[in-house]
């Protein structure tokens, strides 16, 4: 239940509104009128807070007079600012009031023989009964390569997102067209990610403002705002021939090193995915378990330089026990293996946000938009209609 209250005993509250009458000021003295005349005044305006609740723009009016200044400030001292209509009558702040927050709303109003009075409430919104969260990637003012998303995984259910998605707002150094497209993480969890229409250009600097805090997700309520930024670093894609076993890498649209390799396995569940991957993170030396994938216990081991490739477990490492069969054959679990030299000297070229452009005849598949960035396996007009706003 939301709480109002005034400064002034004789305000009354009703339903979730607050009607407010201004003190009429003091008369100035001056000449006297003829006798028996009486003194005339405007009536102050009558100010009045509408229905203020959660999720919606506090909405001040006044009738019988004009708004000349609205404050609308929460206990901390941050204020909502706003916008007064054509005329003076009514006034709305440009965000949305949010859950679990006191407003004190002071209101300076003018009547009609332009005399001003000031009044003075108050009103409370009831805290979240759930609260949503979110994870952005990459991470605060990091260098990524050119096919890393702005990507954000929410913590629970987004059943309102065109809501969400407005208050999203991409900014680029360079005015890079993009748009928002709505997936399912692998996690199974919602997930937003903003794609420009081809890769980033290197050095475009990317911001983006979440105004959230006071938005109703449909799974719970957001209680802040978010901030990020990241910058784009060389041009550097990783391009993979599993036909040829070979993986070449091609920096500022020049072609530095070839290395061999071998990739899944053709003809069963160790195949490799195809398509466009970006490199999610360098982990370096880990272990890989075949059954924590599905695969029985086909492996059970450390493996060194690993580089994720996607949520479902292909990556890019050294495989020495496949030594035999580099630049040969595709006898690997669905991992794109390579000496341990060469493995040393390409983990430390590839940067997160490097696109891995995999062909091949016998694959699992193409890799899907959750499974790690997959956004790019869709053209540019099937990826904006992913936007809740298309």
């Amino acid at each position: 239940m939301l709480r109002i209250r005034t400064s002034r005993p004789a305000l009354a509250a009703v339903a979730l509104s607050v009607s407010l009458t201004a003190c009429s000021a003091q008369a100035a003295s001056g000449p006297s009128k003829t006798a028996g005349a009486p003194a005339s005044a405007a009536a102050p305006a009558k100010v009045r807070v509408v229905d203020p609740a959660a999720g919606r723009p506090v909405t001040v009016t006044a009738s019988g007079g004009t708004l000349a200044e609205v404050k609308v400030v929460d206990a901390d001292g941050g204020a909502l600012a706003g916008r007064t209509s054509t005329g003076g009558a009514s006034w709305i702040s440009d965000r949305k009031a949010a859950p679990g927050t006191t407003y004190t709303v002071r209101v300076t109003s003018r009547a009609g023989d332009g005399k001003e009075s000031t009044t003075t409430s108050s009103f409370s919104t009831p805290e979240a009964e759930k609260v949503n969260k979110l994870t952005l990637a990459p991470g605060k003012n990091t260098t990524v390569g050119v096919g890393h998303p702005l990507s954000i995984v929410f913590d629970l259910p987004v059943t309102k997102k065109a809501d969400v998605e407005k208050q999203l707002k991409v900014t680029t150094s360079n005015a890079t067209e993009g748009s928002w497209g709505w997936v399912k993480d692998y996690s199974g969890r919602d997930r937003a990610d903003w794609r420009p229409r081809e890769y980033w250009k290197p050095g475009t600097k990317v911001t983006l403002e979440a105004d959230l805090n006071g938005t109703d997700s449909g799974g719970g309520w957001f209680v802040r705002d978010y901030r990020t930024g990241f910058t784009i670093g060389a041009s550097q894609i990783v391009k993979v021939d599993l036909d040829r076993q070979k993986l070449t890498l091609v920096k500022d649209g020049r072609a530095i090193r070839t290395i061999p390799v071998s990739g899944g396995t053709p003809g069963g569940d160790k195949r490799s995915w195809r398509g466009t991957a970006v490199l999610m993170a360098k982990e370096g030396t880990i272990n890989m378990n075949s059954e924590t994938v599905g695969l029985g216990d086909a492996y059970d081991k450390d493996v060194d330089y690993s580089m994720r490739l996607t949520w479902s477990g292909m990556y890019a490492h050294a495989a020495p026990w496949n030594a035999a069969y580099f630049g040969r054959a595709n006898k690997s679990s669905g991992c794109i293996g390579m000496s341990d030299e060469n493995a040393t000297s390409f983990y430390a070229s590839v940067k997160v946000g490097d696109p891995f452009e995999i062909t091949g005849k016998d694959t699992k598949g193409t890799v899907a938009e959750g499974n790690g960035y997959g956004a790019w396996n869709l053209s540019w007009e099937q990826w904006k209609q992913k936007s809740a706003l298309a």
